[in-house]
């Protein structure tokens, strides 16, 4: 009686008839014993469901062992309380379904250009809900881009869906992907909590898309990314997001989900000190637009990076109320390159119309200051900085303070690809119409670079432009071709 009391309540939250839009696994065959496979019973349930147009698929305590799920239009996936689900390894004559074939595989990462391999998947569906207190573990997924038959390298796969709705689940140890969405329209995401061994969310190619409330620890790899892939074989601009109250953070995998906040482990697998952040690209064939990224917390990880490198554009962008903290690269990364990792013919894109607000960033690694660089002939355009403090680590020395780094026009794009930048504050080259309003700046060893470094800039106003122990013997430097530079408040 009191299972079935709890059923009700669970099913009254969606507006479900009991009797006949909730389908238990365990009726189906599934054992929740860890030791059995489980994913043939969860997949006859949901096939049970969408023939009866859709309900809800419970899956209560226990521990359920499994291969790929396919998920299915109008179902509902709830783990509950003391739900696992849990990857299974693969073993001789079984596993993960088989990535699918994709020609268009060349122009973005393996992982990025397949969906089936994955432990939750689902192609051209709608009215998708995966929730419930239950934990989805990837255990048995590989973190690389695996081609092996039978090989999962992604816990929740979607592509070309619509109206979607992840909330409230847990996901650790998640391969290449705890979630990868491509071409998904109208997707929510609230309250999830991840802890991972590569990206958390990877939203490629989608449109109306609400992240917020969640947790993402993934020292390895990216916790929030926005991308715009070619991986459906056409241009799709991600667009109209908005990402609010995250924590995102690079500390050692699974000791954020249980509490202890390790820091044994150095570095991510690119030797970049760990990751952990949100970012825009790096697959940008197609565009970013109308972006809005909100009360965010950065901690111990990397930096806010914006980039677009082959050949979208990135454009109508506002950051606000952002706090960082152990930023172990340029807090601060603007880039337009020119990789063109896209089909033959695609220029250079564009990056315009962005604003970053009410940001606080304290002890950042010195060796890359903050940096907005695009390529010759392709400026970024149109950015404002507002109201940020920073405080950097310091420890730059006069030798440093003389280098001219490289252009690297198609490298992929991270802060080190300029070696050490000879700014301690901004380092701004090929770019027009920049604002930096009220910064202020700081360090906790002597710095002996200038605070601000231009080349090709054709306009920058300062205003209110501090750094309060700045002690190299010039505070700015202006290289070439330099045009309408104004300083409205002195730098102190």
């Amino acid at each position: 009686m009191k299972q079935l009391l709890t059923i009700i309540f669970i099913l009254s939250g969606f507006g479900l008839n009991a009797s006949n839009n909730f389908y238990n696994v365990k009726d189906y065959g599934a054992k929740g014993d860890g030791k059995n496979i489980d994913s043939p019973a969860i997949n006859k349930t949901i096939e049970e469901a969408s023939k009866k147009g859709g309900g809800t698929v419970f899956l209560p305590a226990g521990t359920y062992l499994s291969y790929s799920i396919r998920i299915q239009s109008n179902i509902t996936l709830y783990l509950d309380a003391g739900c696992r689900l849990l990857a299974a390894y693969p073993q001789e004559a079984s596993g993960f379904d088989i990535a699918e074939e994709n020609e268009h595989n060349i122009f973005q990462d393996f992982g990025h250009s397949h969906w089936k391999n994955s432990l939750i998947w689902g192609i051209n569906l709608e009215n998708i809900t995966i929730c419930g207190q239950g934990i989805i573990d990837g255990r048995g997924l590989t973190r690389e881009e695996s081609r092996l038959n039978g090989v999962g390298n992604k816990a929740i796969s979607l592509k070309l869906c619509k109206n979607v709705i992840l909330k409230d689940i847990k996901m650790v140890n998640c391969g290449h992907f705890a979630l990868l969405a491509t071409g998904v329209d109208n997707m929510t995401i609230n309250n999830v909590m991840v802890d991972t061994n590569r990206d958390g969310f990877d939203i490629d190619c989608c449109r109306n898309v609400r992240i917020s409330d969640c947790s993402v620890n993934s020292p390895w790899d990216d916790a929030i990314v926005l991308k715009s892939s070619y991986a459906l074989g056409f241009f799709r601009d991600t667009e109209n997001v908005t990402i609010t109250n995250c924590f995102v953070s690079g500390y050692d995998k699974g000791s954020v989900i249980d509490g202890t906040f390790l820091r044994n482990e150095p570095q991510a697998p690119d030797q970049g000190y760990v990751t952990g952040r949100i970012k825009l690209g790096t697959e940008s064939s197609g565009g970013f637009r109308n972006i809005c990224i909100s009360n965010c917390v950065f901690e111990r990880c990397r930096g806010l990076a914006l980039e677009t490198v082959d050949g979208g554009f990135l454009e109508d962008i506002v950051i606000d109320n952002i706090t960082m903290r152990d930023i172990v690269n340029a807090p601060i990364f603007l880039r337009l390159g020119s990789r063109l990792r896209s089909p033959k013919g695609t220029p250079t894109g564009h990056m315009s119309r962005l604003t970053i607000s009410n940001v606080n960033i304290y002890n950042a690694d010195s060796r890359y200051s903050c940096i907005i660089s695009g390529v010759p002939d392709h400026y970024i355009e149109d950015v404002s900085l507002n109201n940020i403090r920073l405080s950097f680590k310091g420890g730059g020395t006069k030798e440093d303070a003389q280098l001219v780094p490289p252009e690297n026009e198609d490298l992929y794009p991270e802060p080190w690809m300029f070696g050490t930048i000879p700014a301690s504050g901004f380092f701004i080259r090929h770019a027009k119409n920049i604002e930096l309003n009220n910064i202020q700046i700081s360090f906790m060893k002597p710095d002996y670079r200038p605070i601000l470094w231009l080349k090709e800039v054709d306009g920058c106003r300062l205003f209110d432009f501090n750094a309060t122990n700045a002690i190299g013997e010039d505070k700015y430097i202006l290289k070439e071709n330099v045009r309408n530079f104004k300083i409205e408040k002195s730098i102190k």
